[in-house]
């Protein structure tokens, strides 16, 4: 698979990528809101790249694909979707600390969705963050998620203060 925006590419995993997902998940932002998604080494970052890899065959999911810029190359951050059961799906982004606040987000998320809405025969997605996380809550409301819920909920398996939206495809 591979997306291409006017600043991004969302493509597929390879192998040599494990330092640099390694690296992008130490951020402490990283660690406050997915820290399931940091990987201390470079080896536990193979391990979960060889994973993912390994489900781009299917639609049972995850289904998470790396954002590189298209000017050098840089691999940012990814995107994600991710099966809750019962047929919902939810998506995924992180882009690196050093790369925030300039828009990679909400680019990537908005060509994802439907792409991947369209592949796994969807037509909605949550989208679901601690509702402390400005950023995301921003992103997701940019990428047209409307809110449903905001209060005590179920995030990574602990009861806390979310934000939960829904996109519709059109």
């Amino acid at each position: 698979m591979k997306i291409e925006t006017a600043r991004l590419v969302i493509t597929e995993f390879t192998p040599d990528m494990a330092k640099d997902v390694h690296l992008n998940s130490l951020d402490e932002d990283n660690r406050r809101f997915v820290p399931d998604e940091v990987f201390e080494t470079e080896e536990e970052a193979g391990e979960a790249i060889a994973f993912l890899i390994s489900r781009y065959s299917g639609t049972e999911g995850p289904l998470t694909y790396p954002v590189l810029t298209k000017a050098g190359g840089e691999n940012i951050g990814y995107v994600q979707m991710v099966p809750l059961g019962d047929g919902a799906w939810e998506i995924g982004y992180h882009i690196a600390k050093q790369y925030t606040g300039k828009g990679y987000a909400t680019e990537a998320v908005q060509a994802f969705l439907p792409v991947m809405a369209g592949r796994i025969g969807i037509r909605e997605v949550l989208g679901i963050c601690l509702r402390d996380n400005a950023a995301s809550k921003h992103v997701l409301i940019k990428c047209g998620f409307e809110p449903v819920f905001e209060g005590t909920g179920e995030y990574q398996g602990e009861r806390r203060e979310i934000f939960r939206g829904i996109w519709k495809k059109a």
